[in-house]
């Protein structure tokens, strides 16, 4: 789980250099891809990706979705699986603003709704990342892992569908957000197993 959390956040790392620092114009793929999304958007789409945009973001992503996963936790009587989805929420957030400063990346020109600074990473995938990844190491099955991983794919698309990312935005957003919980993951998960909350482990 260590060399997971690793690969991932170093792999990010090394996409938001390459994308920033070593290219002067977008890849060729993000703006095929977000050109090919603008022409092809549907009123469905829009209101969807509207709608993620709000649980995603803002102070909903931020404070209120943390809360009800880690009340969820305590009322299940998983302190130590709360305790370490708030750390796990804190550590991805800081890691996504950390990289932002970082890179500076430009926003693509036709965004249809207001965000922040820094383009790479992804805080909305980053975000559904985290939350996927949490709650399964907590909670390993295989239903979770799957629902987890269709909510990250579809807040990335969403992402582009209101074209305030680029696609590798998205990209580097999933591996920061999996990345920093596999990390912690493989330092907390043996202390959240104690007394009662065992829970079988994800990873080898």
């Amino acid at each position: 789980m260590l060399w997971w959390g690793l690969g991932c956040v170093a792999l990010a790392a090394a996409l938001g250099a390459a994308v920033v620092f070593g290219l002067a114009e977008p890849p060729g793929f993000d703006v095929w891809w977000n050109t090919t999304i603008a022409a092809n958007r549907a009123d469905w789409m829009l209101a969807f990706a509207y709608l993620t945009n709000e649980i995603g973001g803002g102070w909903i992503a931020i404070f209120v979705v943390p809360l009800l996963v880690i009340v969820a936790l305590l009322l299940a009587r998983r302190w130590r699986a709360a305790v370490f989805a708030a750390l796990c929420f804190a550590a991805s957030a800081g890691a996504v603003q950390l990289l932002k400063q970082l890179f500076g990346r430009a926003r693509p020109e036709d965004m249809l709704v207001a965000s922040d600074f820094g383009s790479f990473p992804s805080g909305h995938t980053a975000n559904a990342a985290t939350i996927a990844l949490v709650l399964w190491l907590v909670f390993p099955r295989v239903w979770i892992a799957i629902a987890g991983a269709v909510w990250i794919l579809v807040m990335a698309l969403s992402r582009t569908v209101l074209s305030v990312h680029w696609a590798t935005d998205t990209l580097g957003g999933a591996l920061v957000g999996a990345g920093v919980v596999l990390l912690l993951g493989a330092w907390l998960l043996p202390w959240v197993q104690q007394r009662g909350e065992s829970v079988e482990p994800a990873i080898g």
